[in-house]
């Protein structure tokens, strides 16, 4: 059981502690607030809950979950300081909003139990025996009005083929052929009955079983010519739809009212006098009468939403037509309020919208780091939150850049606003414009309808991080380069532009400059975006913070893999700080959680024979070159590539004078292949080598 504090004894703390007491399926270890009288304080003593006026003394090993519902800012952000780390803080709007759902689940699920509840009392209270079969033959229905006429327990039929339980049965033939047999005389010994067969279809028309309605007439046979009577039957009907829940409606041949039900007065506001009589569209406020499209095709129709009544209530309606003896004699309605479902929808859709908003999860503090290297860059990022300016985050891989992208957002004025993050090397470059930008209705095959919200747009008033943005193609970057300097973007397909309110924060482990050089990296880009440069430096130049690292990394894996190591050991910590760690903290943590997998769940101290084997990727001289001197003496083989490349293909477009037809032979290529090369690396007809 999950052990929760409540901070906040207000009207709206009483109200939480009052429905997470009902549940009992939390403890709450007690109830905070600085008002000893408080609704919620109060509450808590006549349940025997402690109670105080500060929350440290509550902050055990023990705790498990924390709401904070004093609706105070600098309350919150008290509390998430100070608590620990394995506590989960919940504000307490989003908790009331988690429990307004759970109430309403509830109520739905106790209305949809009574309803339950009552159509078993009619058809075990009504004069009419009544069978069902699933499309197997086996009975699934057998109520006790069928028991009585038939003189057979339902714990003999139900279950069981309807062949072998009900004598002279014919429910197995309506299976068979699909077709209903109505106002059938049969015999079972002394008993004499009237029975209608039905077959069960669902919504796509498949036969899914039989449906018996039988009644002894033994005594009554002078009721049998009335019960075919037209008013007779109405008045059955009449009786049924009545008593259900559903708002029924019912026409007659030439569409006009014949029936309705109370639920359908309460449901759409017209009473028997505005509809009876009247034809089939009075009552609609939006859309086509389903009615009257029955009666014209002789099909029932399912799942048509619409507006009904002068309130316009949001409905859904399905209609089937109504058969005598093959001849149609008019249509029943069922219509159901899709409004509460549809309110449901909406409140569902602004709790998404409101966890979207708190995507960004990580702050300064999560950002572990005391060397001068790692806190010079700490500072720039802080200094960096204060201002709207694009922030460019440069290192290696695995080095943190998202966090600090993370908390940069986080320290910012846009902190309760989008943070969306985009790999930009892990969406195709066929798709990345559209998701980037957004698209039209039409704009391509497949587009959906009523076009897309771009990334760019759904951050509007937030933060957009585009990591490896050094990996994005030449057209692209000049789009990315517009929206950061026209502030405003256009959607595929679309030629008006859409004014946008972005901060963007951009991450890469390319050296752009090289990029530049090489002609993959706009130039006009690079400046745009180097307006705030964060250099975040690699593990091997900050080893001081290795220890705290894998402080933090170990409990954090005691967590997901359920274990309990308190310590490295000198010796495996020794053999960690020889180590280089090209892959930075992200190799770090791999390495330590397989060391983690490879102990004894007895062992708490991860030894040197744990660690997996570690090979320096790395000559010494080379870790003791300078970052400037090593771009200067190194590339790697794609920039390489990259570089020939480019330079093979001015050669040939200056030996075709320009020519690309000839100059795509000479490469032996095709004229499309260089077209898109030329693209890729920026060449103008104007470039020479």
């Amino acid at each position: 059981m999950k052990r929760v504090l409540l901070i906040g004894a207000g009207k709206g703390g009483s109200s939480i502690l009052r429905v997470l007491t009902e549940r009992g399926q939390v403890q709450v270890v007690g109830v905070i607030d600085l008002d000893d009288q408080a609704p919620g304080i109060q509450l808590a003593r006549q349940l025997g809950i402690p109670t105080g006026r500060t929350f440290e003394p509550f902050l055990t090993e023990a705790l498990d979950l924390v709401i904070e519902a004093t609706g105070s800012g600098e309350a919150y952000q008290k509390i998430l300081e100070r608590l620990p780390a394995h506590v989960i803080l919940i504000p307490g709007d989003i908790a009331q909003l988690l429990m307004s759902l759970i109430e309403e689940k509830e109520r739905l699920i106790r209305r949809l139990t009574q309803q339950r509840h009552e159509l078993d009392v009619i058809l075990n209270s009504t004069h009419d025996g009544m069978i069902a079969v699933d499309q197997n033959g086996i009975i699934t229905l057998f109520n006790a009005a069928a028991e009585r006429i038939m003189g057979i327990r339902s714990e003999d039929a139900i279950g069981y083929p309807a062949q072998e339980v009900i004598p002279n049965t014919r429910l197995h033939l309506v299976l068979q052929s699909g077709q209903q047999e109505l106002n059938q005389l049969q015999w079972l010994e002394d008993t004499r009955i009237i029975t209608n067969r039905v077959p069960v279809t669902d919504d796509a028309g498949k036969l899914i079983g039989a449906v018996a309605v039988f009644r002894d007439v033994t005594e009554v046979q002078e009721l049998v010519e009335e019960v075919t009577n037209l008013k007779e039957i109405q008045s059955l009907l009449s009786a049924i739809i009545h008593s259900t829940q559903d708002a029924i409606s019912v026409v007659d041949e030439k569409g006009h009212g014949l029936l309705i039900n109370p639920a359908y007065t309460r449901l759409t506001g017209l009473t028997e006098k505005d509809v009876l009589g009247k034809p089939a569209t009075v009552d609609i406020a939006e859309g086509e009468s389903m009615h009257m499209h029955v009666l014209q095709t002789g099909q029932p129709v399912r799942g048509v939403q619409m507006k009904v009544g002068p309130n316009r209530k949001e409905v859904l309606v399905n209609v089937a037509p109504v058969l005598v003896e093959g001849n149609l004699r008019g249509s029943v309605a069922v219509i159901q309020d899709i409004s509460e479902i549809k309110k449901l929808s909406d409140e569902l859709d602004e709790a998404k919208q409101l966890i979207r908003k708190l995507e960004a999860k990580y702050t300064f503090e999560d950002i572990i780091g005391t060397s001068p290297e790692m806190q010079m860059a700490i500072e720039q990022a802080k200094i960096a939150a204060q201002t709207p300016a694009t922030v460019l985050l440069r290192g290696e891989s695995g080095t943190g850049k998202e966090l600090f992208a993370h908390a940069i957002h986080s320290a910012s004025v846009r902190r309760y606003n989008q943070f969306i993050r985009v790999n930009c090397a892990a969406i195709s470059e066929t798709l990345l414009e559209s998701e980037l930008f957004g698209y039209v209705e039409g704009a391509f095959t497949g587009a959906a309808r009523g076009g897309k919200k771009g990334l760019f747009e759904e951050a509007s008033g937030g933060t957009i991080f585009l990591d490896e943005i050094g990996e994005l193609s030449v057209s692209t970057q000049a789009k990315i380069l517009r929206v950061l300097q026209e502030k405003e973007i256009l959607r595929v397909g679309s030629s008006k532009p859409i004014a946008v309110d972005v901060r963007v924060i951009a991450a890469t482990h390319v050296d752009l400059e090289q990029a530049i050089r090489s002609g993959r990296f706009r130039e006009d880009l690079y400046y745009r975006l180097n307006v705030l440069p964060i250099v975040i430096p690699p593990l091997r130049e900050r080893k001081t913070d290795l220890l705290p690292l894998c402080h933090k990394l170990i409990r954090k894996f005691n967590q997901e893999y359920g274990r309990n190591v308190e310590r490295i050991s000198d010796a495996a910590f020794a053999k960690m700080l020889a180590y280089d760690w090209p892959g930075n903290v992200r190799e770090l943590e791999n390495v330590l959680g397989r060391a983690i997998i490879n102990m004894k769940f007895t062992e708490t101290v991860i030894e040197a024979e744990h660690l997996p084997e570690l090979q320096q990727s790395r000559q010494p001289q080379e870790a003791k070159k300078s970052g400037a001197e090593a771009d200067r003496t190194l590339q790697t083989l794609e920039q390489a590539v990259a570089e020939t490349e480019r330079n093979l293909i001015l050669r040939a477009l200056e030996a075709s004078a320009g020519n690309k037809t000839k100059a795509a032979q000479m490469l032996g290529v095709s004229v499309r292949h260089l077209y898109n090369k030329l693209e890729k690396y920026g060449i103008q007809q104007t470039d020479r080598i």
